[in-house]
């Protein structure tokens, strides 16, 4: 998974697309709420403009269907990259046509132009050889440093890298590296954390890492189906009946391959789904019928947290409980604490993750955060990805 980066390519004088990810969250007034992914590729942008290339920077935004829809227009970006930046960021009114060829011409080096949201033509989803063809004719050089958009084949994405020399972005190389040595050639004890609300989400995950991990953690909605496949009767909690097979299925291949799986031995259980119902910790053996799994309980954090703290590579990805309710987060939060402790490499990856180690105040101290929610899933089902395969390798 070698690619060829920005660092290694003459670009001064050069024109260089570089696809970001500035699909950012906003409010109805169209301020950003978490500028996190902008950040995310400054140093790629800082480096082109003070190396001299003209940057033409390129992302989508939200889902406008193939329609102009000024809800999801990138001008709000433009000013907050620029405050950023502390820097001029010029601003398309669209990301192809006559007008866009002629501003993209009149770059100065080290100058950046922000395209308008590619989405805004049907052509972009489809990966249309044309649309791709004229995206390419704006500029001499490709760069991609949007990993969160890595696992769909876009015109911007994959498209364009037919028609001129394609290469990755510091963020892009990142990912790529870590989570690839993680996944190739990983320090190990290997361990792997995966929680979230549905076995269904993550089969082809676990499936993958079974052959590569040393110790395989499931924490979440899904430990639940996990559990009834053990035998246990888990009351009214959320569990896929039609996966319990396939749990069953997964823990014989887990002890065929001599990983460790680990589930959880106590639950904090509630009647109802709601932040102020009555809760109590019970061993897993003990849920009412009445009752649900809301949270993996004290005990489970606690060992799951020492299996963690042994590890020389962790791989998170998934809340360990209904992480947005207040009384059932602390199983995450411990699981974002044991992270932050471990001294191996740490690897955190989907939304939920990440937002828990931002919210512990973690994310500092961890090796490497997943920019990419799907893409990351994909990367860890092992998945080629078309926007990576895209990019040159090294000989």
């Amino acid at each position: 998974m070698n690619k060829v980066g920005i660092e290694e390519i003459p670009v001064e004088g050069k024109r260089v697309f570089v696809r970001v990810d500035f699909n950012v969250p906003m409010d109805e007034q169209q301020n950003i709420t978490d500028d996190t992914r902008i950040r995310a590729a400054l140093p790629t942008i800082t480096f082109l403009a003070e190396k001299g290339a003209k940057v033409i920077l390129a992302s989508h935004l939200g889902r406008p269907k193939g329609k102009v829809n000024l809800k999801y227009s990138l001008a709000p970006i433009s000013i907050r990259l620029a405050q950023l930046l502390n820097k001029e960021v010029l601003m398309a009114k669209d990301c192809i046509g006559p007008e866009v060829q002629a501003q993209a011409g009149r770059l100065k080096n080290g100058e950046i132009i922000l395209l308008e949201n590619v989405r805004f033509h049907n052509e972009e989803e489809e990966n249309d050889p044309k649309f791709a063809e004229k995206l390419a004719g704006l500029a001499d050089v490709y760069v991609n440093d949007a990993f969160g958009t890595a696992h769909r084949a876009h015109a911007s994405t994959e498209g364009i890298a037919g028609y001129i020399p394609a290469y990755a972005g510091f963020l892009m190389k990142k990912e790529v590296d870590i989570m690839g040595k993680a996944l190739e050639n990983p320090a190990r004890p290997f361990i792997a954390v995966i929680g979230g609300a549905k076995v269904s989400d993550k089969i082809a995950v676990i499936e993958n890492l079974l052959s590569k991990v040393d110790n395989l953690i499931i924490g979440g909605g899904m430990a639940n189906t996990f559990l009834k496949a053990q035998g246990y009767e888990v009351g009214s909690s959320l569990a896929e009946n039609d996966k319990v097979s396939l749990a069953r299925e997964l823990l014989g291949k887990a002890q065929n391959s001599g990983v460790k799986l680990m589930l959880p031995t106590d639950v904090v259980a509630a009647r109802e789904f709601s932040a102020n119902t009555p809760s109590r910790v019970v061993k897993v053996t003990e849920i009412q019928t009445d009752e649900q799994a809301l949270d993996i309980g004290p005990e489970s954090a606690e060992s799951f947290a020492e299996a963690i703290h042994s590890a020389m590579t962790v791989i998170w990805n998934g809340p360990m409980g209904v992480f947005e309710m207040a009384p059932f987060a602390k199983g995450t939060e411990r699981i974002a604490r044991a992270m932050a402790e471990c001294h191996g490499v740490t690897i955190v990856g989907g939304g939920d993750s990440v937002a828990a180690v931002e919210k512990m105040g973690v994310a500092e101290k961890l090796t490497h955060i997943s920019t990419g929610g799907g893409a990351s899933l994909e990367f860890l089902e092992g998945k080629i990805l078309p926007g990576v395969a895209a990019l040159q390798d090294k000989e």
